[in-house]
């Protein structure tokens, strides 16, 4: 068959299960299973693809058509100008985490030392590797499997992040930092099932926040002033409903306490400066 109509059996075939970018879905799965760039199906539509590609490209859609995340499919995901690999052991990256990074960012100051709580893919602790030379970058998290692909994101970016195993700032004893950056599990008890499909394939450790969702900001909240420099900065992402709730559990140990908006408006972090 020509790469025109794999696209288009693609298409209906994805369509059907209401996803909401089929053509473009089925383009890149093409792609993949090609080994080619998009771009290359778009300049000869009606080329033939082989029988071993076209098996291939029917599978990778059979598993997109069951919800599995497209980038979990092709393997990558962008983030703050750079390629991460993903896979079903990490969250993957979104354009909405890159307001974390920017406000991390901001406060950041030169030859600083920074933090990743909860690093998954390691997408933030890489960036600001990447963005700021002089800093001195560290990253945690519980998951020994998703240290290996922030390991390999590191690695594969060309910056150095030094990587701790363990729960929280358990692995950090004595260890201080000017800027603590976390993307925790937030959603609630009641949210996690009405999440979509797609998230659903993502794993739950790094999307459950307990019953209320903010189980992990009580504890990174009050752990966080032992491991912060005198005037360092805790930033925060949040649920775009969590604003209030965190910015209260941070008033005690925390000043000049803000929250600030994603590209799509929504309350997406917080940030505050550990009090003196």
């Amino acid at each position: 068959m020509t790469i025109r109509a794999l696209i288009r059996e693609g298409e209906m075939l994805l369509a059907q299960k209401q996803m909401l970018s089929p053509k473009l879905d089925s383009e890149y799965l093409l792609a993949e299973a090609l080994h080619v760039p998009r771009l290359n199906l778009l300049l000869s539509p009606m080329d033939e693809v082989s029988e071993e590609a076209e098996k291939h490209y029917r599978s990778l859609l059979t598993r997109r058509a069951n919800h599995e995340p497209l980038q979990y499919l092709l393997g990558t995901e962008d983030f703050f100008g750079l390629t991460f690999r993903v896979t079903p052991h990490v969250l993957i990256p979104r354009a909405d985490t890159e307001t974390l990074c920017e406000k991390a960012l901001e406060v950041l100051p030169e030859n600083g030392r920074v933090l990743d709580l909860c690093t998954g893919s390691g997408a933030l602790a890489t960036a600001i590797a990447h963005t700021r030379k002089d800093a001195r970058v560290s990253a945690s998290d519980l998951s020994t499997d998703a240290l290996m692909i922030a390991q390999e994101n590191a690695a594969s970016n060309h910056v150095h992040v030094t990587f701790y195993q363990g729960d929280l700032f358990e692995p950090l004893a004595g260890l201080a930092f000017d800027v603590i950056v976390s993307n925790p599990p937030y959603i609630s008890g009641k949210d996690m099932p009405l999440l979509q499909p797609e998230v659903k394939k993502e794993p739950e450790m790094a999307l459950y926040g307990g019953e209320d969702g903010l189980d992990f900001y009580r504890r990174i909240v009050q752990e966080a002033p032992q491991h912060l420099s005198e005037n360092g900065w805790l930033c925060l992402e949040i649920g775009d409903t969590q604003a209030p709730d965190v910015m209260a559990l941070m008033a005690e140990d925390f000043e000049m306490i803000a929250c600030f908006q994603d590209l799509s408006g929504r309350d997406r972090v917080v940030r505050g400066r550990r009090k003196k």
